[in-house]
């Protein structure tokens, strides 16, 4: 069982028999010291979100989740196609609802972890950057600097994403997964 205080951001907790992702949390005291933990949650069988408080005399339950190493395989007609590491043949298929927006960064031999609650894979977490080709790139303008110095490039998976003028096409970019933004060029083409 958590204490209140420890419904922080990333952490599992069962409510109504169902796992929920703490999606953000504040946590405030009100007066005589009595405290309470107001959260963002999101339901990872659902992926609904909803706001719950916390006090002290509740009893939190912790999900116990498995993580499976998988790689992605494919996509077709809105189903992405993954296999366990080690274990080509034992595959799985999850949604697009289950994958959500971790698709703009799914490529062949993408390496992914698949979240497990009582059985069943619930979806999938990738790592926190991904390497990923440059398709199109507008040419950098010399003397552009009244943007920012930036231009908007279209990645091998589809996605948009704003990087400097230097970057090209067929560079291989550096993308942060979480924040969907450019981190650096790896390797020019």
């Amino acid at each position: 069982m958590l204490k209140h205080t420890e419904v922080k951001k990333g952490k599992v907790v069962i409510l109504k028999k169902d796992p929920y992702e703490v999606i953000s949390h504040s946590h405030n005291v009100k007066g005589r010291g009595k405290s309470v933990v107001r959260a963002q949650l999101k339901n990872l069988k659902t992926g609904s979100i909803t706001q719950k408080t916390f006090r002290r005399e509740d009893e939190i339950e912790e999900a116990e989740l498995e993580k499976l190493e998988a790689f992605f395989i494919y996509s077709h007609r809105g189903k992405y196609v993954f296999h366990k590491k080690g274990d080509p043949s034992f595959r799985f298929t999850l949604t697009e609802k289950e994958i959500e927006k971790k698709a703009d960064y799914l490529i062949e031999d993408t390496s992914a972890s698949a979240v497990i609650f009582k059985g069943k894979i619930l979806g999938i977490s990738l790592p926190v950057k991904v390497s990923l080709r440059v398709k199109e790139a507008p040419p950098g303008i010399k003397g552009n600097r009244a943007e920012g110095g930036t231009k908007t490039v279209t990645l091998e998976t589809g996605k948009t994403v704003e990087t400097p003028l230097f970057v090209g096409e067929g560079d291989l970019l550096e993308i942060n997964t979480e924040t969907g933004e450019y981190v650096r060029r790896i390797k020019k083409a």
